[in-house]
């Protein structure tokens, strides 16, 4: 308790693994975020020189073509690919079902007119101007999924521009201080035209400083129509801040007890972003020298390494083992070395439960986003499953990303959805073997002996029919040599007998596996090459 006075303070020295902690590395082509609860890191961001983030910006484009059979346009946004945007992203949207819908000083919001998708056409047909917002960045082959359904986020208010539904958090579930909000709600000086979302960070929140975050709002909106009517599409009318500044403005919360940085200037710009929201906030940042990199220093790139392999432990010896496909990603729970108690479903049960945490924790870290199936162990009741359930749940309530989680089913397969807004970071921070073409796998050297033979003997063919001779010389990987050395010696024979001239084997360290030439050793050109 009297460490936290401190950090609260700004006194003595802070230490990362007490309390909730965000901890930035800054260097030179690269910047990292990570959130520690108590030591225990929960979630890591990366940003690097060149990375164009654009999910959250809003831009006026061009609608390029109209895909009837997709029920889906194309539209030109200044980017490498067009935006991807289906009819029913172009239709004003009700709240989320987490909000609770508040009525407009104290009156009802003004019924819009009903559009349809078969509407979309007509309203932007080919050529015309529009303003959408990016929902999903571009992923793969797949260009920037894109919404007519604009808004800007604050730090307690989320300002609709486009719609004039007042809405709050259904996470605050305090009754009195639900009250409380709307009243404040409904004080606020909203345009006509717009409207406004209380966020969950804004329970306990004064009313002045919903004042204060609306206005912020407003003048931010109008830098964006400035932009917009600046010129003619495509324009980018705003972008979401950088990884340090959207750091800052989302995590000084009263929920985090310190920031600290290991570059000065770094750490001089967050304070520079917090002393906007208080003075309080400001003494929460701290910069750390080190010689050591801080993530290094605080164990955090340890969590790091071992959080991002395929098999991740749990403590009580289970573990779980996360493959990403381009369908789904896959969980499978194992028990591995927790087997030594003697109740078999109190086993089960903890194993599966520390899975659930884990794999909730995992999508977050790994920041994985759309099909994901955890295959469970078997558990004979059904309270077990139950049990199970709610650990997952109540884990999930820690991720910003939209969750929808379904009910273990009786094969013991758990189904649930995780909101995609860009790559993952498996995805963004690794690229596929140019070898094995992201498989993870080559061919074995038998795969191998059989296809080089096959080639060799068309070769030989081809020059029987054709009356040409000559020894020919095969360049293979020492592994593929060696098999031929041995296992495929008397094959190779029979092989090098039909042929009018011999058959020379060599051998290339360097080269891989799956990788070959035939040469004809008298041009020494080369006759086939994979």
């Amino acid at each position: 308790m009297i460490k936290r006075i401190k950090n609260a303070l700004g006194l003595g020295n802070p230490d990362p693994r007490e309390g909730v902690t965000i901890v930035i590395n800054a260097e030179t082509l690269e910047r990292r975020v990570a959130r520690l609860e108590d030591g225990v890191l929960e979630e890591y961001s990366v940003e690097r020189d060149g990375d164009d983030n654009i999910v959250g910006g809003i831009f006026k484009g061009r609608v390029k073509n109209i895909e009837q059979g997709l029920k889906a346009m194309f539209v030109d946004i200044g980017l490498e690919k067009n935006a991807f945007l289906h009819f029913w992203d172009a239709i004003p949207a009700a709240l989320d079902g987490g909000l609770e819908e508040v009525r407009r000083n104290g009156k009802p919001a003004k019924k819009a007119k009903k559009i349809s998708s078969k509407d979309i056409p007509s309203i932007y047909p080919v050529g015309s101007e529009i303003m959408i917002q990016v929902s999903k960045g571009a992923i793969g082959n797949k260009g920037p999924r894109v919404t007519t359904n604009v808004s800007l986020a604050g730090r307690y208010l989320v300002l609709m521009p486009y719609s004039e539904q007042f809405g709050i958090s259904r996470r605050i579930d305090d009754p009195k201080e639900r009250q409380r909000l709307r009243k404040i709600m409904q004080r606020l000086s909203v345009p006509d035209g717009m409207g406004i979302i209380m966020r969950t960070v804004a329970t306990g929140t004064r009313a002045r400083h919903f004042v204060r975050d609306l206005a912020m709002l407003l003048e931010q909106w109008q830098s964006v129509e400035d932009n917009r009517d600046s010129g003619p599409a495509p324009i980018a009318c705003f972008r979401e801040p950088n990884l340090i500044e959207g750091t800052a403005q989302e995590f000084l919360t009263d929920e985090v007890d310190k920031i600290v940085c290991d570059d000065e200037k770094t750490t001089e710009l967050v304070q520079e972003i917090a002393g906007k929201i208080s003075r309080r906030a400001k003494r929460k940042i701290h910069h750390i020298s080190s010689k050591q990199t801080i993530f290094e220093r605080f164990g955090i790139q340890k969590q790091i390494d071992e959080a991002f392999m395929r098999e991740v432990w749990l403590p009580c010896g289970g573990y779980i083992v996360i493959d990403e496909t381009e369908a789904l990603i896959s969980v499978d729970v194992n028990t591995g070395r927790n087997r030594g108690s003697k109740d078999v479903d109190k086993m089960l049960l903890q194993t599966n439960i520390e899975a659930a945490e884990e794999v909730a924790r995992q999508l977050r870290l790994r920041n994985i986003g759309g099909l994901v199936v955890v295959d469970f162990i078997d558990m004979r009741h059904r309270r077990d499953q139950q049990a199970v359930y709610r650990a997952m749940k109540e884990r999930l309530k820690r991720d910003k990303a939209k969750t929808q989680v379904l009910q273990i089913s009786s094969v013991g397969l758990m189904e649930m959805t995780r909101q995609r807004l860009n790559a993952s970071l498996l995805d963004s921070t690794l690229e596929p073997c140019p070898y094995c073409q992201g498989r993870g796998r080559i061919k074995t050297t038998m795969s191998m002996s059989i296809e080089i033979q096959r080639r060799l003997n068309t070769v030989i063919q081809r020059q029987a029919e054709s009356n040409e001779s000559g020894d020919l010389i095969v360049l293979v990987n020492s592994d593929v040599l060696n098999r031929f050395k041995s296992e495929d010696s008397k094959i190779l024979m029979e092989l090098e007998r039909s042929h009018s001239g011999r058959l020379i084997f060599r051998s290339d360290p360097n080269l891989h596996r799956e990788r070959f030439s035939i040469i004809d050793a008298s041009s020494e050109k080369a006759i086939v090459q994979v």
